[in-house]
């Protein structure tokens, strides 16, 4: 089948960059090679720190190391908990620092990255349990916590909205979900449309599910299986259309606004699969961190 590519200058630039990081066979590499290639293609992108903001490393029950990111103007008293990509196999504190700082700097927010566990060591449910531990040592100091997460990231956002909600734990003030894996069935929509996109093809979200090896119809671990979307937190959810996973994110906005939840979509026409990395060399991956930015800056003044 013909594969669509986008066509934006920007973009065509960005994966060939990345191409030339990470091999389009990643996922057949040992564990240790892919979180080395993955976190030399993160360094590849870095950006200097918005000036005046800082960071400091902490420990949640002295064993889930977090990172917390204070701005030279903090605007408000809501908390950012933001939770990284990689497939629930690779990333790191270190792969998403920039982007964290710049989200945090934009929204006048403090932030918390959270370097959870990953398979295929650790299996499902000990990345939702270590997020979920940093979440709750956040709300019993009665602040308002924004969730954040981009791909694998978003999934375990989107699992701590309901997981929360399951528990009754107020103090959630909306969730920014970027280009989600939601629990989708591989096997249909954009996930054949687009099996073979740049960036990532519906085999290597085959392969993520496989190692994190995740109950089906979990609604924490596959949020599109919830038997309920009422009273969730507000949303913004962006998603990009040359993505394998771009209808897990349109198929959770439709059931979020069916159920009465307040929701913002976006479907960026020109970007592929973790297009954040590309926000300084992209005009369209810019607009689309913008939106984040702003999203995440709205919940936070609520």
């Amino acid at each position: 089948m013909h594969q669509p590519m986008p066509t934006e200058k920007g973009i065509t630039q960005f994966l060939a960059i990345c191409d030339s990081f990470y091999p389009a066979d990643a996922v057949a590499a040992p564990i240790s090679q892919q979180r080395q290639w993955y976190d030399a293609l993160c360094v590849g992108f870095d950006q200097p720190l918005p000036e005046g903001l800082t960071t400091e490393d902490a420990r949640v029950l002295d064993r889930i190391a977090i990172r917390h990111y204070r701005p030279k103007a903090i605007r408000t008293e809501t908390v950012l908990l933001y939770l990284h990509g990689g497939g629930f196999v690779v990333g790191s504190l270190e792969s998403h620092h920039a982007i964290c700082a710049e989200i945090a700097d934009f929204a006048g927010a403090e932030l918390i990255s959270v370097d959870y566990r990953l398979a295929p060591e650790y299996r499902w449910p000990a990345q939702t349990d270590d997020c979920f531990e940093v979440l709750k040592h956040l709300l019993v100091s009665d602040r308002q916590v924004v969730l954040i997460g981009d791909s694998a990231g978003g999934n375990l956002a989107a699992g701590l909205a309901i997981r929360a909600q399951q528990q009754r734990l107020l103090g959630i003030a909306g969730q920014v979900l970027i280009y989600p894996t939601l629990g989708g069935d591989l096997v249909s929509g954009s996930f054949i449309e687009m099996e073979n996109a740049p960036g990532l093809r519906t085999s290597d979200v085959a392969y993520y599910r496989a190692s994190l090896k995740a109950p089906p119809g979990d609604p924490v671990a596959e949020p599109l299986a919830a038997a309920s979307f009422a009273e969730l937190p507000p949303a913004f959810i962006t998603v990009a259309h040359f993505d394998p996973l771009r209808d897990d994110g349109r198929h959770y906005a439709a059931k979020l606004a069916m159920a009465g939840v307040e929701v913002w979509f976006r479907e960026e026409p020109q970007l592929v699969h973790a297009w954040l990395r590309a926000r300084h060399m992209s005009d369209g991956a810019r607009i689309g961190f913008r939106a984040v930015c702003e999203a995440a800056s709205r919940f936070a003044a609520a």
